[in-house]
């Protein structure tokens, strides 16, 4: 077991979010979960553990954490790592560890019961209707911003997304056709219909839209609902469920959820998009559902081209890059992919596997564990008893 005091993520939005319960019942046996930090007690005076700051390096390797962390949680009895998203390095030869992600990500991560049963009466909803496909469209204005693709936009809107990126990110001269030609812009909505029309699907396709609120607007979705007006998203089904929050948590928490239960999905993004990369692997752990993922590199050559007026053949040219992908199917993992996109061959099992670490649990394994857990305790129970017991013979008490 690993021993550790998880703090300070309890006063986030986690406890608004995540079924807490079930986070620390299903992580008991990996790693000691406490809800406060202990008090301490110095020279007859008790009081609050202070947890040291720590800033750890982004992907910092497994050795940084049992030195320069380990350190300091010796020193000062508890540490505080901020920021913490990305900051454990992807590739680590250590399968357990690599598992130990996956059980936290696709078992112990689960929303409240609020939320899961929202998510499940608008899927309810949609599949009453067919099957259906969810879009994550990554069209807002801080990933615009962060892409530095504004040339498409209006003077007025190019100036509120220069403003951002001054403001958030660093200061960097970006050329428009460069960023697209390496396929580091956004697709726009325009795009997106494109390409799943010359892949087939017709306007009776159903879509559940995930997305938050799209910069420019009408004029960028109206040529996509022209397409595929069969447009549904949480404010049109189900929103009434939801409690309010003012970052917009619970309804991205439903979206996540249908995404993940759709019969298709697609991200228009993957970049710097925790939202996208972790569906993309969360639906390729639970069966290798299907995901459509867009080559923007391979693509942005024929939407260069009709945007100087070069349409002929678009559907032919975008169905020959769309059908080169895995659709969700099992893959071997080559950088830049991530982990937490694809987490094949570690995470998953094998029913008849040559090798002991890669058969899967039995359907039981809790009851397993827990009795393991619990022999354990005793053997620890009856060894504390037995120095007791000699300790007292010793001083004749």
């Amino acid at each position: 077991m690993i021993r550790c005091c998880c703090i300070h993520v309890w006063t986030s939005g986690f406890v608004d979010m995540y079924d807490v319960p079930h986070f620390i019942k299903t992580l008991k046996y990996d790693v000691r979960i406490v809800m406060s930090v202990p008090k301490i007690t110095a020279h007859g005076k008790s009081k609050k553990l202070r947890a040291y700051k720590i800033e750890p390096p982004r992907d910092a390797p497994v050795t940084w954490y049992r030195t320069t962390a380990l350190e300091k949680l010796r020193k000062y009895g508890a540490i505080y790592l901020t920021p913490f998203s990305h900051r454990l390095a992807e590739e680590i030869d250590d399968p357990e560890l690599q598992r130990l992600r996956c059980r936290v990500n696709y078992h112990a991560l689960q929303f409240k019961p609020n939320i899961m049963k929202t998510s499940s009466d608008i899927v309810n909803k949609l599949r009453s209707e067919g099957h259906f496909m969810s879009i994550h469209l990554r069209f807002e204005l801080d990933m615009l911003a962060y892409a530095g693709c504004i040339d498409i936009f209006t003077p007025k809107e190019q100036e509120i997304l220069l403003k951002y990126r001054e403001e958030n990110f660093a200061n960097k001269t970006l050329v428009y056709k460069k960023r697209r030609l390496i396929g580091k812009c956004p697709l726009t909505p325009e795009e997106v219909g494109l390409i799943i029309r010359a892949m087939g699907f017709d306007n009776t396709t159903r879509i559940y839209l995930a997305s938050g609120k799209l910069f420019g607007g009408e004029r960028f979705m109206k040529p996509f609902k022209a397409m595929f007006p069969r447009l549904e998203n949480n404010s049109m089904i189900g929103s009434g469920k939801l409690e309010e929050d003012n970052r917009g948590l619970a309804r991205s928490a439903v979206d996540y959820m249908v995404c993940l239960l759709s019969d298709i999905f697609m991200p228009t993004y993957d970049g710097p998009s925790n939202f996208a990369n972790n569906l993309m692997g969360h639906r390729l752990y639970y069966g290798f559902r299907t995901t459509i993922t867009p080559n923007r590199k391979a693509l942005a050559p024929i939407f260069m081209d009709m945007e100087e007026g070069r349409a002929s053949g678009y559907e032919e040219r975008i169905r020959q890059v769309m059908f080169n992908t895995h659709f969700g199917a099992p893959h071997k993992r080559i950088h830049p992919e991530s982990f937490y996109t694809n987490s094949w061959p570690e995470c998953f099992c094998q029913m008849k596997a040559g090798n002991q670490a890669d058969r899967c649990p039995p359907d039981n394994v809790n009851d397993v564990l827990e009795s393991q857990f619990q022999n354990k305790e005793d053997v620890e129970a009856e060894a504390t008893n037995q120095t007791d017991s000699t300790s007292s013979m010793e001083t004749g008490v």
